[in-house]
Formats: structure tokens, sequence, C-alpha cells
């Protein structure tokens, strides 16, 4: 076990000023947390981008919660050698992440606190021309990144220290999909708190949004210095379109699986046997 821990932070930064120039929420959030654990990553940051608006703008879980169980990952993955460790304490301190943000919006969704359908157009230049309008002042998004990044960077530390239970082999469906996709042990490993809909919560299925970021993972590496724009990209449309056709359209991991997880060996003994299999299949094929 290595020593780094979620304090190893490399400089004090303006959590307003880094949403502003990241863009999107998960993408501001990833980088936040990372700054705190010294372990920037420009490119898989900026694959979160698609993760903002709840999931490629659907209104789920907020783009924060995403980007905030990438950067627990990201440090599971030095944290601890052993890969079931990794991933059981990268789920454990997603739950933790996630119980924070409800408890202090009393939601976890996107369309709640932003009050945005960000699939309107109307409604979302509404929001950009009113947010610049205030000067980002009463922005729900940017006051909320403000006061919660640095209880989301208390909350990831102590969470990835804590002792926990768990039996090997620990699975989390992001991981597996990440690694059926062609990702590494590492980038597995960083989207491991989304099993279960990011920290076994039920909400919008983790192994989706994994597909997605690892897809425009790919698509970063692939196409550095490239411009692109945001929520339109092929590939990730491509994701959804497998993830819709396996589900009717459902985006509620409780809903798809008809239960919700509540310990870290159920989550794995469902995927062990058997549990979304088609769902992961067809989005690694997509």
């Amino acid at each position: 076990m290595t020593t780094l821990t979620m304090k190893t932070q490399t400089k004090k930064l303006n959590p307003r000023q880094v949403f502003w120039k990241c863009g999107a929420c998960s993408h501001a959030m990833f980088h936040l947390l990372n700054n705190e654990s010294g372990n920037l990553k420009p490119i898989e940051e900026k694959a979160s981008d698609m993760l903002a608006g709840g999931i490629a703008q659907k209104g789920e879980q907020c783009g924060m919660l995403w980007g905030g169980s990438l950067a627990i990952g990201t440090v599971a993955y030095r944290k601890f050698e052993n890969k079931d460790q990794a991933i059981a304490s990268a789920i454990h301190a997603s739950t933790l992440l996630l119980n924070s943000f409800y408890n202090r919006n009393k939601t976890v969704n996107c369309r709640d606190i932003s009050k945005v359908d960000w699939e309107n157009k109307f409604q979302m230049a509404f929001y950009v021309v009113k947010t610049f309008a205030q000067g980002f002042v009463f922005n729900p998004c940017f006051n909320l990144i403000v006061k919660w990044t640095p209880e989301a960077a208390e909350v990831a530390r102590t969470g990835l220290e804590e002792n926990i239970s768990y039996s090997s082999p620990c699975i989390s469906c992001a991981s597996k999909v990440v690694k059926e996709m062609g990702g590494s042990e590492e980038e597995s490993v960083m989207a491991a708190g989304f099993a279960g809909g990011i920290g076994l919560s039920g909400n919008a299925c983790g192994a989706l949004a994994a597909a997605i970021w690892y897809k425009m993972l790919i698509w970063e590496k692939n196409n550095q210095g490239k411009s692109q724009t945001l929520f339109d990209n092929p590939d990730a449309k491509r994701v959804m379109r497998a993830f819709y056709i396996q589900t009717d359209s459902e985006m509620l991991c409780k809903n798809i699986c008809k239960r919700k997880f509540d310990t870290i060996d159920e989550h794995s003994e469902y995927i062990r046997n058997g549990g979304c299999k088609n769902i992961i299949d067809a989005l690694a094929k997509a």
C-alpha cells in the first residue's frame, strides 16, 4: 500500500473559477479533487465532460458526483495495491460522497438543482444568459461547487481511509464495462465508484456513465488539441442508443436490476452471476 491520500494538495484553487474554465461541473469537480490529491489527469478529466447535466444532459445524478467519484477511483488505484480493495474502497467512498451531496441538497439529480432541461435548447440558452447577467453570483451550480468542494474533498479522503468489509473478487459493473472496452487496470478502477448508480445508490446506471466516460477518453487520446461540441459526440450517442435498446429507455439501476444493493458483496455477486451482462456486453460493443 502506498501512502498517497487526498491531502497531497498541489495549490489552492477557486472552485468557481475552475468551473468556469472547465465548462462542465463533472470536469471541474474531477479536477478540484484531483488537485487535492496531487493526481492531475487532464485527459481523463476532460473526458468526463459528457457526464455533466446528469449523464449526457439527461438530468440524472449531478455531474459533480460523477467527477468526484472518478477522482476517488484515481486515488484508490494508487493507494491500494490490491485491486479488490481499491474497487471496494472506491465504491464505499463514493457512497459517502453521494450521501454528503444528498444531505446538502435533498436530491442528487441535476434537473432538481439546475431547474433546467438541458436537452431543451431554449432553456439551456436562457440558463447561460442568466448566469452571465447575474455574474455567476446567483447561479445554483456555481454556488454549489463553491460550498460543497471542501466537504467533498474531506469525505473522499476519510472514505478511502476507513476499513470496510468485502469479499474477493470485488466487482463493479462500471469497472467491468471499462475493462471489456479495452481499458487499463487504472482506468477500470477509476470508474469503480459508479457501481449501482454511484455508491450502490440505485440511481442512473453506473455502467452507462462509465462507458460514456471511457468512449470520450478514447476520443480525447486520439484527438488531442481538437475541440468538439459538448454533448454532441457520435460515439457517446451510439453508447446511449445501445443502452436504451437493452433497457427500454430505463435509466435507473434499481429499476433495471429490480432491486437495490445494500452491500458491496451483494453487487459483486449479482454481476458475477451474470446480472446486467446483456447491458455490459452491449455497451462494450457500441
